[in-house]
């Protein structure tokens, strides 16, 4: 079968490697494309592509292509996932099978964080949810942050859309003293007056969530499932540095299991929390494969393969994950090879 994983983390090249070590032996062929030649994942496919930097309906006409092109069997996407959550049924009639949640309606809903929380208020309870408020104007930014300093919150914040910590910032109520600037890492921090210096730029700016920063550990649970039930909920615990642990924690695997129960959401998805106060507090969703799921593998299952096995509709064994692993990894080189690679049309 051929697999086609487009525009990915460079991480997704260990979930190749997961699907042809598979237990069960089968082959696959496997395809990647990216924009960027130097992508590194591409260097751990069968045949790897450039594909065209482009968008929306545009892009979607692309992928129809490349799967017929190439006669590809299985589409793993990460861009435009959502789109082609709505596209599907244009896939399902080339006969290409797509790993991607097949509720449009939900996959839009958990792509935007500030529409999760909403949804995610609603009914029983499944999770807390951090207080915060959504603004795009910077006096909307001043008043959501004194309202959450008034509560006794430190504040942080971040685009509604977006992927990983791209835009996430804690607000200080301090400019950087030379200490700080010179021998402290500062990271994500920003000033207070530096961040309304910045956002007073322009009259209004995409939507960004002002809300408490949360003090405590962050874990990622990364979950496998079918319409019909969750096999596999794994607790990934961030530790200092590059350290993570798989940690069997009940209270987690609990909110994987409602949060199933109440959704549905099928394949892969990554819950991410952290806590404050000892209450684990939702970050995002992920309706697709987390960077950092590769540790939980670690349990000794095998997600991106039985995410295959269950979108083709076969049976799965039940899973019992192992925890207490400890983990974290080192650089290293990779001499880039360009034979066979080829241009996407």
């Amino acid at each position: 079968m051929k697999i086609w994983f487009n525009r990915w983390f460079t991480t997704v090249s260990h979930y190749i490697d997961m699907i042809r070590a598979n237990e069960e032996n089968r082959k696959f062929i496997i395809y990647g494309t990216h924009p960027n030649k130097d992508a590194l994942y591409l260097q751990n496919c069968d045949y790897a592509f450039v594909e065209p930097d482009v968008a929306g309906d545009e892009y979607i006409a692309f992928c129809l292509d490349f799967c017929q092109t190439n006669g590809i069997n299985i589409f793993i996407p990460r861009k435009e996932n959502v789109l082609i959550s709505k596209r599907l049924a244009d896939f399902e009639a080339i006969g290409v099978k797509v790993l991607v949640c097949p509720d449009a309606r939900l996959m839009e809903t958990m792509d935007n964080k500030a529409a999760a929380y909403r949804e995610l208020v609603k009914g029983s309870p499944i999770i807390s949810i951090p207080d915060y408020e959504v603004v795009h104007t910077a006096d909307e930014f001043k008043r959501a942050y004194a309202s959450l300093r008034e509560k006794g919150h430190q504040v942080c914040f971040k685009p509604v859309i977006g992927e990983g910590a791209n835009g996430f910032r804690v607000v200080k109520d301090q400019i950087e003293s030379i200490q700080q600037l010179l021998y402290q890492g500062v990271g994500h921090r920003i000033p207070y007056e530096y961040a309304c210096e910045i956002l007073s730029q322009q009259e209004t700016f995409p939507e960004l969530m002002v809300l408490e920063y949360l003090e405590g550990r962050e874990y990622s649970i990364d979950c496998l499932a079918s319409n019909e039930g969750l096999y596999a909920a794994v607790p990934r615990m961030k530790g200092e540095g590059r350290v993570r642990e798989l940690v069997e924690s009940l209270e987690l695997i609990q909110i994987a299991h409602k949060f199933h129960h109440e959704y549905k959401l099928p394949y892969i998805f990554n819950i991410q929390v952290k806590y404050n106060n000892g209450i684990p507090k939702l970050l995002e969703i992920n309706p697709r494969m987390s960077g950092g799921m590769h540790i939980s593998c670690l349990s000794g299952i095998n997600f991106p393969f039985l995410a295959l096995k269950i979108l083709l509709g076969e049976k799965v064994e039940p899973l019992k994950p192992r925890f207490g692993i400890r983990a974290s990894h080192i650089e290293k080189e990779m001499i880039l090879k360009y034979e066979g690679s080829e241009k996407a049309q």
